[in-house]
Formats: structure tokens, sequence, C-alpha cells
């Protein structure tokens, strides 16, 4: 029973994660945000290490590093740049497709193939993103998805879950090769760095910004520690399928934050399609373990 709860508060901070993104959106651009996303996580992070040690790092580290670590930092930029354009109850669902794309790359890169179960899964997030937009379906049978494809943020959104399918992957690979607690602080250290010349080439901003804008920026990092903490020791108590399933409920959090915070609209359609989606991923997280 702890566990579900550890995995249930893993979801809710990703989730606050999300609301504070988006507030901290509207004073900076998504490259300051991207870096203290991970700036303000690292003292979470670091007595954790400090108590673990440094476990054997094997021969693939380096190498899952350098490439999950690239493919991090774009993820990031693109997943703040969405939520930054688009309603945080239309892009935030979108990250149920993550389970969908995995099916398709897990076989080529782990080897790992989907039983029927997950099929019936990926069926039901498809649904699931149709009726984020069934009020469209007056423009025709595709109205829902043409509707979805329109808006940049949504977009942007399906290339994050399409990157997270392969950054998964790599992450299990990086796990492998080190330790979970490790890893995360390793994908952390890697992708701030990289995050600093792009801020020097791309951002408007300049690092000042995060000491005018603490006040924003400071809580996208610390929930983003606890969300990596508390998804730790869920892991450490339960199978790993268990707790990516229950995070998954944060996007429903996500649909509520967006109409009580950002006064949203259509959230009626929103909410149900992205229930709909987590059930769909529900599924296919079982059927990893039945």
């Amino acid at each position: 029973m702890i566990a579900f709860i550890f995995a249930f508060l893993t979801a809710f901070f990703e989730s606050v994660k999300d609301l504070f993104s988006k507030r901290g959106l509207h004073a900076v651009d998504e490259y300051i945000a991207s870096f203290s996303f991970k700036f303000f996580a690292l003292p979470f992070l670091i007595p954790f290490v400090l108590v673990f040690g440094i476990p054997h790092l094997g021969s693939n580290y380096p190498i899952a590093l350098i490439i999950d670590g690239l493919l991090n930092v774009v993820t990031i930029v693109l997943y703040m740049r969405a939520i930054k354009v688009s309603d945080l109850s239309i892009t935030v669902p979108l990250v149920a497709f993550t389970p969908l794309f995995l099916l398709m790359t897990s076989p080529l890169i782990l080897g790992e193939y989907p039983a029927p179960l997950a099929v019936m899964g990926v069926i039901l997030i498809v649904f699931g993103s149709y009726l984020l937009n069934i009020s469209k379906v007056n423009d025709g049978l595709l109205g829902p998805f043409k509707a979805l494809l329109k808006k940049k943020g949504p977009k942007l959104m399906l290339l994050v879950a399409f990157l997270f399918s392969i950054t998964s992957n790599i992450d299990k690979i990086g796990v492998q090769n080190s330790s979970p607690i490790f890893w995360a602080f390793s994908i952390n250290i890697f992708v701030m760095l990289a995050l600093i010349p792009m801020i020097f080439i791309k951002s408007e901003h300049d690092f000042s910004s995060i000491k005018t804008d603490f006040k924003v920026l400071f809580p996208i990092g610390f929930f983003s520690a606890l969300t990596i903490i508390f998804q730790m020791i869920a892991i450490s108590l339960t199978l790993v399928a268990y707790v990516i399933s229950i995070k998954r409920v944060s996007i429903v959090f996500g649909v509520l934050w967006g109409r009580f915070f950002f006064k949203e609209t259509g959230i009626k359609e929103r909410l149900t399609g992205t229930l709909v989606m987590v059930l769909g991923v529900v599924l296919i997280t079982l059927s990893q373990v039945l």
C-alpha cells in the first residue's frame, strides 16, 4: 500500500511541476525555464548520491549518458515550449502517447515486443486523444484529430512523447549500467550543463532572470526533485511498471490545474479524453507484468 502512496505522490508532484512551469513561462522563455528545472532540482538530488554513493559504472554508461542527455536537452526545451504556447489541459495529456510509441521503439532498441493487452491500450490512447477535441466532430469524422494537430503545443508534445519513448529505453540501459539514483543525477547534471551554451545562443533572457524570477522558477526544480525522489522510493517497493502507470495520473491533475489556475475551457471533453488515455496506459503497463 505504501508503494502506491509514493507512486501517487510522484504523479501529484509531476503535475505541480507542470503547473509552476506554465506560470514560470509567463516570465521567462523555455531555455531559462528548462535550466531552472534542472538547476533547482540538483540540491535535492545531491544528498541521495552522497548517501548511496557512486555505483560501479558499466561499459555502456558513457554512451548512454551522452545519447540520452542530448535527447533530453531537446525534449525538455520542446516540453516547455509546448505548455507555453498552448493550454495545459490540451498539451499535457498527450504525454500519454509515450507508451504507444514505446511499443514501436522498444522492439528496435531492447528487443521487447507488445502483448495483445498492450494493443488494446494503444486503441484507448488514440481514442482518448480523439475525445480531447470531440466538439470538433461537427467539422467531420477526423475533425477532432485535425483540430489537435492544428495547434502548435499539441504537435510539439507529440514529438516530446515520441522522444520520451526513445529516452525511456536508453534510461533502462543507463540504470542497468549504474543505479536509479545516480542515473537520475547524471542526466540532471548533463542536461543542465548542456543548456548553458543554448541560453547564451538562443535565449532572450540571461542568467540574472533566474534571480529576478526566483519565486516562480525555484518551484519547478523543487517539485521535479520531489517527483524523482518519490518515484525512486516507489520503484524500490514495487514493480516499475506499476509506478509509471500511476505516474501518468499526473495528466489528469494537469487538466484540472488548467481549469482552476488558467481558466482554460473545454475541460469536460478534455478530462474525459484524458481519463480514457490513462486507462490505455494502465492496460499497456499491465501487459508488461501479467
